[in-house]
């Protein structure tokens, strides 16, 4: 699915609404499915970074904006998954990064 500006900024404003929520466990655990699919090559298992990838594990609670940023256009080694995830997408595995395997 291709976001376009109108998305782009959708998603951006659901991020007062994704930092403040609680998260549901079926959200989470659509994150989990999400992050298996998308994520564990380069971010491992355990959000732990193996290979040099950034470390999930230690990604500041308060800032949505900056992961959904970094997902949907990529960042320095990280490709842009903004083609294939939308917001409920990209909400799900901030879910699952928040409360992740560590803290449930």
């Amino acid at each position: 699915m291709k976001l376009g500006s109108v998305c782009g900024l959708a998603l951006l404003l659901a991020c007062a609404k994704a930092q403040a929520q609680q998260f549901s466990a079926e959200q989470i655990k659509s994150g989990a499915a999400l992050y298996v699919t998308y994520c564990t090559t380069c971010h491992g298992w355990q959000m732990d970074h193996p290979g040099g990838s950034f470390d999930l594990r230690a990604f500041p609670p308060g800032q949505f904006a900056r992961f959904a940023n970094a997902v949907l256009k990529g960042k320095n080694a990280m490709p842009p998954w903004g083609d294939v995830l939308g917001s409920a997408e990209v909400e799900a595995l901030w879910a699952y990064v928040l409360a992740g395997e560590r803290r449930q």
